[in-house]
C-alpha cells in the first residue's frame, strides 16, 4: 500500500549535498524543491537507494515533449518506478510550486501535467528567470492522491527537465514556500491561572530569533542570521560561500539550497 505522509514543507526544500553543474547541451539545471519531487525526496534520503539522482536532482534533462518522470534517463529511471512507493504530500486545491535553479537559463515555458491533462503553462517568452522560481497552480479538478509531472522547458535548445511530485489533492496544506519555525504554543494554563502575565513577562510566545546584520566569516551556519552575498559559513564540516542575500530559516541549511550556497 502506498503511503500517503504529510512532510513538512520546510524540512523538505531540499537539494543534493553539493552543487552539481555537469555538462550538457542547455548548461542549465533545476528542480522542484517544494512541495518535494521525487528528486528532492531522493536527495533528502526520505526514500533510500535512489541511485545517482540522490547526489544531482537537478539534472534530470531530456529532449522536449517527453511525459515520464526521468527524461528518457536511464541513470534515473528510479525517478519513474511506481513501485518505490513515494511518499505524497497533503497539500490544499491550489498549489505553489517552488523551482531551485543551480544554473539558471532562458526559458520558453514550464508546464504542469496530471495523466495526460495540461493543466497549467507559464510563458517565459525567452527569458532568464530567478534562481527560485514558484507557480501557482489550480488543481481543484483532481482530488485525492495524483502525479503532477512538472516541466521547464528550455528557450534556446531543444532540452527540458522533467520532475514528478506526488500530492495528496485536497488534503490539507497550502504548498506556499516555507515558513519561518513557528513559535511554540505554550501550554494551557489551569483555569485558576492569572488571566494576564505579569508586566515582565512577555505577553505572547517567544518571539523568533531577530536576524544579525553582521556574521562572522567562517561562522558555523545557524537559522534567524542575515546573510549577505560572499559571506562564508561553515556546516558539517564544510564551508559554503553566500550566493544571494537572505535571511536563515531551518531547513533552509547550506546542504539543502544551493540557489543559496555554493560548496568551497
Amino acid at each position: 500500500m502506498r503511503r500517503s505522509l504529510a512532510y513538512p514543507l520546510a524540512v523538505l526544500t531540499v537539494a543534493g549535498p553539493t552543487l552539481f553543474v555537469t555538462a550538457g547541451p542547455a548548461a542549465a539545471h533545476g528542480y522542484v524543491s517544494s512541495p518535494p519531487s521525487r528528486q528532492a525526496l531522493c536527495a533528502a534520503r526520505a526514500v533510500p537507494d535512489c541511485g545517482p539522482i540522490q547526489f544531482e536532482p537537478q539534472s534530470v534533462e531530456g529532449p522536449k515533449g517527453q511525459r515520464n518522470c526521468h527524461g528518457g534517463l536511464g541513470q534515473f529511471a528510479v525517478l519513474s518506478d511506481e513501485s518505490r512507493d513515494w511518499p505524497a504530500k497533503s497539500v490544499g486545491t491550489t498549489v505553489t510550486f517552488s523551482w531551485t535553479l543551480t544554473a539558471r537559463h532562458r526559458t520558453s515555458t514550464w508546464e504542469y501535467f496530471v495523466g495526460n491533462t495540461r493543466v497549467a503553462v507559464f510563458d517565459d517568452r525567452n527569458q532568464v528567470p530567478e534562481s527560485v522560481v514558484t507557480h501557482r497552480v489550480d488543481l481543484s479538478r483532481f482530488q485525492g492522491r495524483q502525479k503532477v509531472l512538472a516541466i521547464w522547458n528550455i528557450g534556446d535548445t531543444p532540452m527540458a527537465f522533467y520532475n514528478c511530485i506526488d500530492l495528496n489533492i485536497g488534503g490539507g496544506g497550502s504548498g506556499s514556500q516555507p515558513p519561518a519555525d513557528p513559535a511554540p504554543q505554550p501550554s494551557s494554563a489551569p483555569s485558576s491561572a492569572p488571566s494576564s502575565a505579569p508586566s515582565s513577562a512577555p505577553s505572547s510566545a517567544p518571539a523568533r530569533p531577530q536576524p544579525s546584520s553582521a556574521p562572522v566569516n567562517g561562522e558555523e551556519w545557524r537559522p534567524g542570521v542575515t546573510y549577505k552575498v560572499g559571506d562564508v559559513v561553515t556546516y558539517e564540516g564544510r564551508r559554503y560561500r553566500c550566493r544571494q542575500g537572505h535571511t536563515t530559516i531551518r531547513s533552509w541549511e547550506p546542504v539543502f539550497t544551493p540557489a543559496l550556497w555554493l560548496a568551497l
